[in-house]
C-alpha cells in the first residue's frame, strides 16, 4: 500500500529542483507571483509547469469551458472535465501539486475593467491568450510595459515553439508588432510573422486549408504546447532569479522539434524591418492563392454508411490520377459504378487494362470500407465483354463473418506514390512474407534486389525512359496530366510530386508547351539526361527492392484485370502499413506488352525496335513471366510532401440511370 504524506511540505515537494537552483533561489520562486491569461492551449501547461517549478502565487484568467476539441493539446482536457470551466479544473490540478498556492481567479476572462487587478502585485506576465485575441492582447502587453512588468509569450507553431520577451525599458509589444490601426486580418498576419520570423513550421504543414485566419481556426499539436511550457518556464526562471541571458525583442528564439532546428531571430524595427515587410508581402500573396482543397478530404463530410464507403473508395489509385469512374446512387444499400477507360488518348492504357486494374483497386477500397461499417460489398459486372466501359453493380449486405485481420482502412487515404530516392536498407523476411500474403491466392511476387539485379532493372528503366521521353504519343499524355506549379492536384499529377528538382521541372514545363520544343531540347541540349537521372536512375538504385506481381493464370477477361487490381491494392496498402514507400514502374511492362502482342503504339520505327529489346530484357529479368500484373519499387523513406488528391465525392456522383 502506498503511504500518502500526512501534510504537504514545500521543501520536500520541490527538493528535486535543488541543484539547478539553490535553496535560496527556490524560496525566491516561492515568493513570486505570475499572471497567466488564457488556460486553453498552452496556458494550462504553463500553470502546471510553473507550479512544479515552485512558484507560490498566480493570477489566472479564462472564461471558457472544456470541450472534446480541446483533447489533443490542452492540460486538463478529459472526458470527466467536459463542460466544466477551465479555470476551475486547472486551479484544482495546480492545488493538487501545491495546496499552499495563492490563486487569484478571473473567471470572466481579462477585460479592460479588471486588467489592473489582474496585474496587481505580479512579477511576470506569461501570455497564453488565444492566437486570435488581438485587441485584449495589445491591452495586456501595453499595461505590462506601463507598469514595468516583464512579459513573455511562447507560441505553439507546428511542432515547435517561438519565444519573445518584452522586458521593461526595451522594445514594447506595439513597437515590435506594429498592429495599431491595422485591419484584423492584417493584425493576425503581422502577429504570426512577428512571432515566427524564421517560419520553420511552414515546410511540413501538410494541409494548409486547416489554417483559416478568417474563421479563427488553425491546427495544433500537443508537442508544441508542452515545448512552449518548457521554453516559457525556463525563461521565467531566468527573469525571476535575474540569472542567464533572456533574448528580448527584437530578438527571439524559434525551436522546431520536427525539423531539428533552432533559429535565433533578430528583427530591428520589428515588423517595420525591410525583411519583415517583404515577408508580409509574400504571405499575403500566398494566402490569396492558397489551395482550397484539403489533401485529405474535399466536400461535405459523409453522413451515411454508403457515403462513408464511397468517400474511402475514391482514394483508389488510377493511371495519371484520371479517376475513370462515377457512382450512381440507387438506394441506401445499392449503387452502380460507371467506368470508362482512357485508351483513346493515353498510350499507357493498353486495351484499357490499366484502367481495369484501377477499377480493381477501387473495388478493394469499397470492400475494406464496407467491412468497417459491418457490411459486405457484393460486386456484379454487368457485361463482361464491355471492356472499354465496364459497369459494376454494388450491393451492400450485412456482414455475416467478421474478418479477424487488422483493417487496412486507415491506410487508404495515406497511401501515395513516392518518386524520390529511398533508403537502400533491405527488406526483412517478415516484410516480404507479409506482402506476399497480402496478395491472396492466384498471385505471387518476383523480388528484384541486390546490386547486380538493381543495375539490370535500372538499365531496363532507362531504356523505357528513352522511349517515354522521345515519342509524340507520350508527349501528348504528359502535356495533359501534369498540374504545373502545384503541391497537390485533384485530377492530375502535381509537378512537385514528379521527383525532379526545381530546375528540371522548369525545363520540363517549358518543353512541354510544344512538341517542337521537346525535339529541339532532346536533339541539341541532351533534354532527356536530367529527367533520366532524377526520375529513373537514382530512384531505381536508391530503394530496398523492385518487385513484380505475377498472376498464376493468364488473364483473359476484364474481370481478371479487375481482380489483379484488387490484389495490387491489398499489396500497396499493406506496404503503407509497414511504413514502406512505393512507386509504380509500369512503363516497361506496358511497352513490352505492346511488343509481345505486336501492337504499334508509335510511328517511330527505331523506338519500336528499342521496345522489342526492352521486352527481351524484361523476360530475362523476370524469368520469362508474361502475365505481370504490376511492377514497382519499395523502400523506407519519408512520406511524399506533394501528391495527387481526388475529386470530391459529389463530383464523382452521377444521376444517370442505365436501367
Amino acid at each position: 500500500m502506498v503511504m500518502l504524506p500526512k501534510q504537504f511540505d514545500y521543501e520536500t515537494a520541490f527538493s528535486r529542483n535543488i541543484g539547478w537552483v539553490t535553496e535560496a533561489e527556490q524560496q525566491i520562486l516561492r515568493a513570486k507571483c505570475i499572471a497567466i491569461a488564457g488556460l486553453g492551449g498552452v496556458g494550462g501547461s504553463h500553470l502546471l509547469t510553473l507550479t512544479r517549478l515552485g512558484i507560490g502565487s498566480f493570477n489566472i484568467a479564462d472564461l471558457d469551458i472544456f470541450e472534446q476539441e480541446n483533447f489533443n493539446r490542452q492540460a486538463g482536457a478529459s472526458i470527466r472535465h467536459v463542460g466544466r470551466e477551465k479555470i476551475d479544473v486547472l486551479a484544482e490540478l495546480a492545488l493538487d501539486i501545491n495546496p499552499e498556492l495563492n490563486l487569484g481567479k478571473f473567471s470572466s476572462g481579462i477585460e479592460m475593467n479588471n486588467l489592473d487587478a489582474f496585474l496587481d502585485g505580479v512579477d511576470l506576465y506569461v501570455d497564453a491568450l488565444d492566437f486570435f485575441a488581438v485587441e485584449i492582447r495589445q491591452a495586456v502587453f501595453a499595461a505590462c510595459a506601463e507598469k514595468g512588468i516583464p512579459a513573455i509569450t511562447a507560441a505553439p507553431l507546428g511542432m515547435g515553439v517561438a519565444f519573445l520577451a518584452f522586458l521593461p525599458g526595451q522594445m514594447t509589444f506595439e513597437e515590435y508588432f506594429r498592429l495599431a490601426g491595422q485591419a484584423e486580418d492584417e493584425q493576425l498576419l503581422r502577429f504570426l510573422l512577428g512571432l515566427s520570423p524564421a517560419m520553420l513550421q511552414v515546410k511540413y504543414l501538410v494541409d494548409d486549408t486547416r489554417l483559416d485566419l478568417n474563421a479563427h481556426k488553425g491546427p495544433s499539436t500537443p508537442m508544441a504546447c508542452e515545448l512552449c511550457a518548457g521554453m516559457a518556464g525556463t525563461q521565467a526562471l531566468k527573469i525571476l532569479l535575474n540569472r542567464g541571458q533572456v533574448p528580448a525583442a527584437p530578438k527571439g528564439l524559434h525551436f522546431d522539434a520536427y525539423r531539428n532546428k533552432m533559429a535565433k531571430t533578430w528583427r530591428p524595427m520589428g515588423n517595420n524591418n525591410p525583411v519583415q515587410r517583404l515577408g508580409l508581402k509574400i504571405i499575403r500573396k500566398r494566402l490569396s492563392e492558397k489551395l482550397t482543397v484539403s489533401p485529405e478530404a474535399n466536400g461535405d463530410s459523409p453522413t451515411s454508411s454508403i457515403e462513408r464507403i464511397l468517400d474511402y473508395a475514391r482514394w483508389a489509385p488510377s493511371g495519371d490520377n484520371t479517376q475513370p469512374w462515377q457512382f450512381e446512387m440507387v438506394s441506401d444499400e445499392q449503387f452502380v459504378i460507371h467506368t470508362r477507360d482512357t485508351r483513346d488518348w493515353c498510350v499507357y492504357d493498353l486495351a484499357g487494362r490499366a484502367s481495369q486494374t484501377s477499377v480493381g483497386t477501387l473495388l478493394e477500397n469499397i470492400s475494406i470500407a464496407a467491412q468497417s461499417e459491418g457490411l459486405e460489398a457484393q460486386f456484379s459486372l454487368r457485361n463482361p465483354m464491355a471492356d472499354a466501359e465496364p459497369v459494376i453493380d454494388v450491393r451492400l449486405a450485412t456482414l455475416t463473418q467478421t474478418n479477424k485481420k487488422p483493417s487496412l482502412l486507415p491506410y487508404i487515404k495515406t497511401r501515395s506514390v513516392q518518386r524520390l530516392p529511398l533508403s537502400i536498407r533491405p527488406l526483412m523476411a517478415r516484410h516480404k512474407q507479409t506482402l506476399e500474403e497480402a496478395l491472396g491466392p492466384g498471385y505471387r511476387l518476383i523480388w528484384i534486389e541486390g546490386r547486380q539485379k538493381k543495375w539490370q532493372i535500372t538499365r531496363l528503366l532507362l531504356r523505357a525512359a528513352s522511349v517515354r521521353l522521345t515519342i509524340p504519343e507520350v508527349y501528348e499524355v504528359h502535356k495533359k496530366i501534369i498540374h504545373w506549379d502545384a503541391q497537390f492536384s485533384t485530377d492530375r499529377i502535381p509537378d512537385q510530386a514528379l521527383g525532379a528538382d526545381a530546375l528540371t521541372v522548369k525545363m520540363m514545363k517549358w518543353a512541354l508547351q510544344s512538341w517542337s520544343r521537346v525535339k529541339i531540347l532532346n536533339r541539341y541540349f541532351a533534354g532527356t539526361l536530367m529527367p533520366k537521372i532524377q526520375l529513373d536512375l537514382l530512384p531505381a538504385l536508391r530503394c530496398a527492392a523492385h518487385f513484380i506481381i505475377v498472376a498464376d493464370e493468364p488473364r483473359m477477361k476484364t474481370a481478371d484485370y479487375i481482380d489483379g487490381g484488387r490484389a495490387t491494392q491489398r499489396f500497396w496498402l499493406t506496404a503503407t502499413k509497414l511504413n514502406l514507400q512505393l512507386q509504380p514502374e509500369m512503363t516497361p511492362l506496358i511497352f513490352s506488352t505492346y511488343a509481345r502482342e505486336g501492337r504499334r503504339f508509335t510511328d517511330s520505327v527505331d523506338k519500336l525496335a528499342e521496345v522489342d529489346t526492352l521486352r527481351l530484357e524484361l523476360d530475362a529479368l523476370s524469368g520469362g513471366e508474361v502475365d505481370a500484373v504490376f511492377m514497382g519499387r519499395l523502400g523506407f523513406g519519408v512520406n511524399a510532401s506533394s501528391r495527387s488528391l481526388r475529386k470530391a465525392l459529389q463530383e464523382l456522383k452521377t444521376v444517370q440511370n442505365e436501367g
